[in-house]
């Protein structure tokens, strides 16, 4: 007979993350208020918006970095609440970010920093991940150090996908890069999902949203608050036409 720890149960029966009415704070100014979300294994949800309604700032408090705090709300992750955790210890649980924009690290290769992340959390398939993303040839590079845009977005998603995380928080993966990127990015994220990864998909234009065979819900982030949230074929079809401020009429005249 099998016996679980009440951790383990919780695991098992709780969202892998829910935020509950959260809001987050940068320098006394609230950014996001009120903000609830849940997300399960392999679930795809993008949150859409126009530039500063808060949507980096809501994916690095979910990380848990220094810049913005929590000023109301929680955050669950498995059950465990870990509004007050350290970004080190959310790392540990599987919580992963890859950023709009890596800052680059001179001195430091690309190939000893994956070498570093395969020998802390194993990696079956890392050969096929580099050659899937285009990586390969960066290994001897200095880390993002002259890197386009679509250079760092694939080298990032390729070191976050090393960690085999439980939850990927991607933040505008769909910013400044080609398109023949955005093709080997989507269908990276695609394999995160195939791992039962939960992503979390930041987007500004939604390019990438076209690329993804199965996207679980579209958020609509506006002023720090979902405004709006419903299948990819509902949204997508409406912000692309009209884009957010007509959009989000055309969407709630439909519901009314």
């Amino acid at each position: 007979m099998t016996v679980y720890t009440i951790t383990e149960l919780l695991g098992a029966i709780m969202p892998l993350l829910e935020l509950r009415d959260l809001s987050v704070c940068v320098e006394e100014k609230k950014i996001i208020e009120n903000l609830s979300l849940v997300v399960e294994p392999g679930e795809i949800h993008v949150i859409m918006g126009p530039n500063g309604s808060g949507k980096s700032t809501l994916l690095s408090a979910i990380m848990g970095l220094k810049t913005p705090t929590i000023c109301g709300g929680k955050i669950y992750f498995e059950g465990k609440d870990i509004t007050n955790l350290p970004s080190y210890e959310r790392a540990k649980l599987g919580i992963s970010l890859a950023h709009q924009y890596p800052p680059e690290i001179k001195g430091v290769k690309l190939r000893e920093v994956a070498s570093a992340m395969v020998r802390k959390y194993g990696c079956s398939d890392c050969t096929l991940l580099a050659k899937m993303l285009l990586v390969e040839q960066f290994m001897n590079r200095d880390l993002f150090v002259g890197f386009s845009g679509g250079e760092k977005k694939r080298t990032e998603l390729f070191l976050l996908m090393l960690q085999n995380p439980k939850l990927a928080m991607l933040d505008e993966p769909d910013s400044g890069v080609d398109v023949e990127s955005i093709e080997l990015l989507a269908r990276s994220i695609e394999t995160l999902r195939s791992r039962n990864t939960g992503v979390i998909l930041v987007t500004h234009l939604g390019v990438i949203t076209e690329k993804l065979s199965r996207i679980n819900k579209v958020h609509l982030l506006i002023q720090g608050r979902i405004v709006y949230s419903g299948s990819p074929d509902e949204v997508l079809p409406v912000i692309m036409k009209f884009g957010y401020r007509k959009g989000l009429e055309v969407l709630t005249s439909k519901g009314a």
